[in-house]
């Protein structure tokens, strides 16, 4: 079984490669360049050029694969950027697939997702558009809505290690009572994995989370305990982090932006139903372990 990983240079993508490859499976990665995908080729990794924004690179990327992985995504842009990248560059990807004759097509979406917030912000509904499109393509298909992803080398969780040591207070958005339940990112590869042969999960969306979910406020003590910080925290109202942010975001390195606050505002962030546990029963780390592996 040949997999392609789309995204496989980001945050998540090496982490699900090494999962593959765990597993002895062949991968090809879609890179815009080679310099990009140096690293991933020095594992074992095929390396296939292309963008999933130009549909004559898909073709022959996808020759001879059995099964994508598909995690490309953007978190700041424009709506333009969002529909190109994110909800356009999926069908084409579908398209391309389907007429490839893949198997299982695997898909990263959001927990969060649903028809009360799809219309929220642009992120949101590209990626209902790119639910929309995998459900309606024909391809036997998995599809995923992770929590906050942590993991020590990439996401938010370094950002959030570095505040609680090095700030002289801790900023809590809001009043901090919202939950969210993040998951480790090798938990994440895992599943990923798994649900290329795993015929209890065709056709099917699941929700990911970790083990705890913790309220903002609970998260931040957790964390400045493993750390041993002991800097008291701070609420910051949604207004004040809005108008913050309306003056940043564009900035290379901003720490949020308008629609990530308005994400956050939404409520809270945690799995609904248990079909992803009871439908793969992979053990999963706790979030005082990843807390530990984070801050060491």
């Amino acid at each position: 079984m040949t997999v392609l990983v789309t995204g496989a240079t980001g945050f998540v993508g090496p982490h699900v490669v090494h999962a593959l490859r765990a597993r002895e499976l062949p991968v090809r990665a879609l890179v815009r360049t080679r310099q990009r995908g140096a690293r991933l080729a020095a594992w074992g990794v095929e390396l296939a050029e292309g963008d999933v924004t130009e549909p004559a690179t898909l073709a022959s990327a996808l020759q001879g694969v059995d099964a994508v992985i598909h995690l490309v995504a953007i978190i700041k842009g424009s709506p333009a950027d969002f529909e190109s990248v994110m909800a356009q560059g999926t069908r084409n990807l579908l398209v391309a697939a389907k007429d490839a004759g893949v198997r299982r097509f695997v898909l990263a979406s959001a927990l969060g997702l649903d028809e009360r917030t799809k219309d929220a912000v642009p992120y949101y509904r590209a990626k209902w558009e790119m639910e929309r499109a995998t459900k309606e393509s024909g391809l036997e298909h998995v599809i995923f809505r992770p929590s906050f992803i942590f993991g020590k080398d990439g996401g938010v969780l370094p950002t959030f290690v570095r505040l609680a040591r090095f700030a002289p207070v801790t900023p809590v958005v809001g009043p901090g009572t919202q939950r969210l339940q993040p998951i480790w990112v090798e938990d994440v590869a895992a599943y990923y994995a798994a649900a290329l042969d795993n015929g209890a999960a065709a056709n099917r969306t699941f929700e990911l989370g970790g083990p705890d979910a913790p309220t903002w406020n609970e998260f931040w003590d957790r964390l400045k305990r493993v750390l041993g910080a002991r800097r008291p925290s701070i609420h910051l109202p949604f207004g004040v982090m809005r108008a913050q942010a309306a003056l940043t975001e564009r900035l290379p390195g901003a720490p949020v932006t308008r629609d990530q606050l308005t994400m956050l505002q939404l409520g809270d962030n945690v799995v609904t139903d248990p079909a992803a546990v009871e439908t793969f029963e992979l053990p999963l780390v706790p979030l005082d372990e990843q807390l530990r592996r984070a801050a060491a």
